[in-house]
């Protein structure tokens, strides 16, 4: 499913936010929408709605699906910052693409990034940095393989990985049911598919499923194992009424033999 010999093949791409992003040649796909735009995705898509709805929280713990270009990471140290928030952050993100990671020293971030310059270095050094408020961790290796041995509970998700139809093993009911072994009982996750395999895949673990618009982007959906006020709330059991096919992604359907 994997194609090792691809991974160092990439295109440097401008997005209409006028950031960058890479076209990957292994999983012939872009790492953001260029259409949303990089940073702006992240921050629409994952770190607004997230630390919005936990705001509560004076200590987070995310989990970033997968860390790639970094930019979700990034963009939620950026907006802790921005926005003077006090909140303490340790960020936990799996990926397999180490040669990418050690490359984030040289790429062409946003201007908003530049505060946050010596942190970037760290983390293309070092796969680590912590300081009194932040700790991020890369956990190198297939995210199948590191997340059941992660031993914090979490509060965020930001499942980012490739799409379904390119990354399924990242989709499937027993992905997100590992998932759901480490989050705490109030956990949400955020993501940019609306598929409805994706959806029930969430559901079928509990989640509630909820739907999420933003300025300037496409609709996306955040999943909490709880009911959440203030958004859209999607009933997948009429969802299956009215749409008796859909059915969510499972292991079998894609990798027979997979290493667990």
């Amino acid at each position: 499913m994997y194609n090792e010999s691809l991974r160092e093949e990439k295109n440097l791409v401008l997005c209409e936010d006028g950031t960058h992003t890479l076209f990957s040649v292994e999983f012939d796909e872009p790492y953001h929408s260029t259409k949303d735009g990089a940073l702006h995705e992240s921050l629409e898509k994952h770190v607004k709605p997230a630390l919005s709805l936990s705001q509560k929280k004076s200590a987070l713990t995310i989990l970033d699906i997968c860390f790639g270009l970094g930019y979700n990471t990034f963009a939620t140290l950026y907006y802790i910052k921005k926005t003077g928030l006090k909140t303490k952050v340790h960020i936990l993100s799996p990926e397999f693409d180490e040669g990418l990671v050690r490359s984030l020293d040289t790429f062409d971030f946003p201007a908003e990034f530049e505060s946050i310059k010596e942190i970037i270095k760290a983390i293309s050094s070092d796969l680590y940095y912590e300081d009194e408020q932040f700790k991020i961790e890369i956990l190198l290796g297939d995210a199948r393989k590191s997340i059941p041995k992660i031993q914090e509970k979490i509060d965020i998700i930001y499942q980012d990985a490739f799409s379904p139809a390119h990354n399924p093993l990242l989709w499937t009911k027993e992905y997100f049911s590992d998932i759901r072994a480490i989050s705490k009982e109030d956990a949400l996750l955020t993501t940019y598919s609306t598929a409805a395999a994706v959806r029930l895949g969430l559901y079928e673990n509990a989640f509630y499923i909820f739907l999420h618009t933003g300025e300037k982007m496409r609709n996306s959906t955040v999943a909490s194992l709880q009911r959440l006020d203030g958004l859209e709330y999607i009933d997948m059991e009429l969802k299956k009424v009215r749409n008796p096919q859909a059915r969510s992604m499972k292991d079998a359907d894609y990798l027979k033999d997979m290493d667990r």
